[in-house]
């Protein structure tokens, strides 16, 4: 049997709503008639995030413009498609309701929730939010020219770079090319159920920082809940060791393959994205060299204008090379912070001992630093995370070593060094 048409006022109520949630529309819905990957041709804009989503987005824009025929054609392809893509089925069980009668709300259900099912009134409200950070992640869309603040150099050892804005629900994926970080792909991603900055084990949180990803898990180990596969990363880092928080186990991974995404708070501290969103990240990204910087709220730069802070930070990390390569222990100590610790936990009394030994081995020979990457966390405080190869002269291969620097009042101190495989 043949559905009724819409009629003109429920799919102008339909329009209506979807043009409120786009509100200024992004870049590619300005391209009317064209499909999304057009708008790609743009510099300012990237399309490159997951394909469900863009024809999410794309059935939003039908819609809003009133082509009310075709917005239906893609949503039933959308949902057959994705048969547990929840947020498809509802824009599809909208713009069918609107063949009978005004559409008030998104996921308008006729009646009250709690007739539906007990969970009904929580779920939908989470599909709406879900919506609403999707929606505003291409509305609010950052330059394809510009960097999270936090990037100040990454050495062409590091292939990828990962950043989330934990505010808008976003993960982003960078390409470090020979002209510097590129965004070449984002994906909608949810965290814990409590919020977000980590602070003891089980809070339900996912933590606030700078991170590496530890390893790549095997999907076929893991249960059906993790999805497409697991990234670890290194929480609880060395300035969370400082601060003195817990817990483990905090990941990036699928969802079961029952669920296409989960709500925007809905994890119990790791990141969590749609499958094929992870799958292409498992693809792409390389374990033990990949940063991952989660903040609340990314501010985002053009690379030129953090220049300044990374030559300052440049010649701070080559005071600290020199005095070591000239041997000198007071000097050298003096970029030492007195809670320093080592790897192992080593105290600063020990760690001495360790420094006086290498810089006695080095009989003079200097010492270089390369492949240098400097990642800076600001919060309460400023941190600086550097990588680098040290190198003797004379030698090709030296020991990748890491230290976290932080800037008490106007002196950078090392409080923590060791060496990474």
């Amino acid at each position: 049997m043949l559905l009724a048409r819409p009629s003109r006022a429920s799919l102008i109520a339909l329009g209506v709503l979807v043009s409120t949630l786009v509100q200024a529309a992004p870049a590619w819905a300005k391209n009317k008639g064209k499909r999304p990957e057009a708008a790609a041709e743009s510099p300012s804009v990237v399309l490159r995030d997951g394909q469900a989503e863009s024809r999410l987005l794309e059935v939003y824009r039908l819609t809003g413009q009133g082509r009310g025929r075709e917005a239906l054609a893609q949503a039933e392809s959308l949902a057959r498609d994705y048969p547990h893509f929840q947020l498809a089925q509802l824009a599809l069980g909208d713009l069918l309701t609107a063949r009978t009668r005004p559409v008030q709300h998104l996921g308008d259900v006729p009646g009250p929730l709690t007739d539906q099912t007990p969970e009904a009134p929580t779920t939908l409200s989470d599909l709406r939010k879900e919506s609403r950070q999707r929606v505003d992640a291409q509305r609010l869309r950052p330059s394809a020219t510009s960097i999270p603040v936090q990037f100040l150099e990454l050495a062409p050892r590091y292939r990828h770079a990962i950043a989330v804005d934990a505010s808008r629900s976003r993960l982003y994926l960078f390409e470090n090319t020979p002209k510097g970080l590129r965004l070449i792909a984002d994906y909608y991603a949810s965290v814990g159920k409590s919020g977000i900055e980590k602070t003891t084990e089980g809070d339900q949180r996912t933590p606030l920082g700078i991170y590496f990803i530890t390893s790549r898990l095997d999907p076929n180990t893991l249960r059906d809940f993790y999805g497409a596969g697991a990234l670890p990363i290194n929480y609880p880092n060395p300035l969370d060791q400082v601060r003195g928080k817990t817990g483990s186990g905090i990941w990036l991974h699928g969802t079961p393959s029952d669920q296409f995404a989960r709500a925007p708070l809905a994890t119990d501290g790791c990141l969590v994205l749609a499958n094929p969103d992870l799958e292409r990240i498992l693809r792409t990204v390389e374990p033990r060299s990949t940063p991952v910087v989660i903040a609340k709220s990314l501010q985002w730069t053009q690379p030129q204008a953090i220049q300044a802070e990374r030559k300052s930070f440049d010649t701070v990390l080559d005071a600290w090379r020199t005095a070591k390569s000239e041997g000198d222990m007071k000097r050298l100590l003096g970029f030492y912070a007195p809670d320093f610790q080592g790897a192992k936990k080593k105290p600063l009394e020990e760690w001495s001992t360790l420094l006086h030994a290498e810089t006695k081995a080095l009989r003079g020979r200097e010492i270089q630093l390369k492949d240098k990457s400097y990642l800076r966390w600001i919060d309460s405080a400023e941190t600086m995370v550097v990588t680098f190869g040290e190198v003797i002269e004379g030698s090709r291969t030296g020991p990748v070593k890491r230290q976290y620097w932080a800037r008490r009042g106007n002196q950078w101190q090392i409080f923590f060094e060791g060496v990474i495989g």
